[in-house]
């Protein structure tokens, strides 16, 4: 058997940084260095932070080797000389690298105190470096905090971790601290061209993004496997070559696979995925890919594009940019949670399969809960005043609603379908047939209503489904469109002040009234928590809801329809508002 692990390690130290310059995605850091060395105002202790294989090892070294060669310039090494070549390999018997993880106990620490003293036997500095310092124990850093508080004058220290949250106060207090952070997806990819330009090999460059996305910010995880990528794939990769490797299916059978869930296709879906593991796909890589490929869905649907893609490739992004547009932020939002909760779950059981399957399911069926939650805002779109509503709407929406729940068309719609299949010689009404010319309405107060039926057939389906939740519209002249929301109606009027939603019903007024508004959004004042008691003889308070029985309405067969299509029970039952589904429908 071939020893990996081996393979691993050859690439990453043949092509480790040897000048600060040479640290990819850390220049900021190796700038500050430079300085600080040519000024002469080195520290003596530095503390290197940043996830894993990011150059904070490697940087230690370099500064090392910035102190203690003979030949540097401008705080750069020669890395030609003895001093330069022995700290490379890590053979400088002045340069101690101390791995924290194995070496965490107090005795270590005592040992290392011991030898501080000891003056350096040929370089200018003794430098010590502790990788993975957060490991040591708490006794262990207390033995540490004199000897780094005043160490011998010829003595630096330098400490790398990946937890600093784990390193005490008292040594963060005296450290110089650098965060390292994450190394950019294509200066990985520019640096692996290199090493396959020095390594003579041809790699494609879709293959050569496709690891570099999977290294996810670290150099030495991409060099890693681009190492044994080489080994694998002979003198020309492809990205046949990398998903074989990696067990992961390509770019456009994720595209496929999602787009056939977005439509409902349950039967190709399942089709896909099976035909994705019977190529040698692995489950949970794949199941990997699904998770980031709905994190790059949900950066496209809030249209954050500055963001790169981690599961595909940058010109699939228009791909995903539909999808988006298909589903929406709200939807979106909610698969990736389907599949987060599946993918913690196939990780403590053995049947991830059908775990994946049923994932897939659902997201198919997300489309339905989407149409569930907007038959519950039309159910609250009745408590709508009336004057902040045209009758018509508000009895077409009555009607819809009593059509989603009992499966039949209402009364007006029988009679609408009754006038379409009546003989060719009973004619319709007249004004029914001809369209009448739009003209210009007044944008004035005492128009407010008719102005405000207007933009709400104008308006959206979903903006309708929260405008429909004003208690009042009022015009305020010249130019001022006021919409009050109830106090319990914070969502409608966040969801109507979003910028798009103004500049909709900014030109919607422009086209009925022929000006520009000013749209105001408020909330109502919230009622107080105790009511004055009523005097004798007035007329009963509409402030606070009516709670009435259960046994008054579980009878009621809308309320049974209802309950046989969306399932549940009835809790509570309380009447909130006077104008009822019955009097939308008298108005129709």
């Amino acid at each position: 058997m071939v020893d990996n692990t081996a393979q691993y390690t050859v690439l990453a130290r043949r092509f480790r940084p040897q000048t600060f310059d040479e640290v990819v995605g850390q220049q900021h850091v190796g700038q500050a260095l430079r300085n600080a060395i040519k000024a002469g105002r080195v520290a003596h202790a530095y503390l290197f932070t940043g996830a894993r294989g990011v150059g904070k090892t490697s940087t230690a070294r370099i500064l090392a080797k910035a102190l203690n060669c003979p030949n540097a310039v401008d705080g750069l090494p020669c890395n030609e000389c003895e001093i330069c070549r022995g700290i490379s390999t890590g053979g400088d018997v002045d340069v101690l690298e101390i791995d924290g993880a194995s070496n965490r106990g107090i005795d270590d620490i005592r040992q290392l105190r011991a030898n501080v003293s000891v003056r350096s036997m040929r370089s200018q500095y003794k430098v010590y470096i502790i990788d993975e310092v957060h490991m040591l124990t708490k006794e262990a850093f207390n033995a540490l905090l004199k000897t780094l508080e005043e160490p011998p004058p010829n003595v630096k220290f330098v400490f790398c971790t990946t937890e600093p949250n784990k390193v005490p106060d008292t040594i963060l207090s005296r450290c110089q601290r650098f965060d390292f952070g994450t190394i950019a997806t294509g200066s990985i990819a520019e640096r692996l061209r290199q090493i396959a330009s020095a390594e003579q090999i041809e790699v494609d460059d879709d293959a050569v993004e496709l690891v570099a996305r999977r290294g996810a910010g670290s150099m030495r995880d991409s060099q890693s496997l681009f190492d044994q990528l080489l080994a694998f794939g002979g003198e020309h990769i492809t990205t046949e070559d990398v998903h074989q490797l990696l067990g992961t299916a390509p770019d456009e059978r994720l595209v496929e696979a999602v787009g056939a869930i977005i439509s409902g296709n349950r039967k190709n879906a399942l089709t896909l995925v099976e035909d994705a593991l019977q190529q040698g796909v692995q489950l949970g890589a794949f199941s990997d890919q699904l998770l980031h490929y709905f994190r790059d869905l949900l950066i496209v649907a809030a249209e954050a594009t500055g963001v790169p893609l981690v599961s595909v490739a940058e010109r699939h992004r228009e791909d995903l940019a539909r999808q988006a547009r298909t589903w929406g932020l709200e939807t979106v939002t909610a698969a990736m949670q389907v599949l987060a909760d599946t993918k913690a779950r196939m990780q403590r059981v053995n049947h991830g399969r059908a775990l994946l399957d049923l994932a897939i399911v659902r997201l198919s069926l997300l489309e339905n809960l989407q149409s569930i939650s907007q038959a519950v805002a039309q159910v609250g779109g009745l408590q709508t005043a009336r004057p902040a509503a045209s009758p018509a709407s508000g009895s077409s929406g009555a009607r819809a609603l009593r059509e989603a729940v009992t499966g039949q068309p209402s009364a007006p719609a029988q009679a609408a379908k009754k006038n379409d299949s009546a003989p060719p010689d009973i004619a319709p009404p007249a004004e029914e047939d001809t369209p009448q010319p739009v003209q210009k309405i007044a944008f004035t107060a005492e128009n407010a209503d008719q102005v405000w039926a207007q933009v709400l057939s104008r308006a959206p389906e979903k903006a309708v489904l929260q405008y429909k939740n004003a208690s009042r519209v009022a015009i305020f002249e010249p130019n001022v469109l006021e919409i009050t929301f109830p106090a319990s109606y914070l969502f409608s009027k966040n969801y109507c002040e979003r910028p798009e939603s103004t500049q909709r019903l900014r030109e919607a007024v422009e086209e009925i009234c022929g000006q520009e508004a000013n749209i105001r959004l408020k909330l109502e004042s919230a009622p107080a928590n105790e009511a004055a008691p009523e005097e004798p003889g007035d007329s009963p308070r509409s402030a606070e809801p009516v709670r009435r029985r259960r046994s008054s309405v579980e009878q009621d067969p809308y309320v049974q329809q209802a309950l046989a299509v969306f399932g549940g029970s009835v809790l509570e039952v309380h009447e909130v508002t006077s104008w009822t589904a019955q009097d939308a429908e008298e108005q129709g």
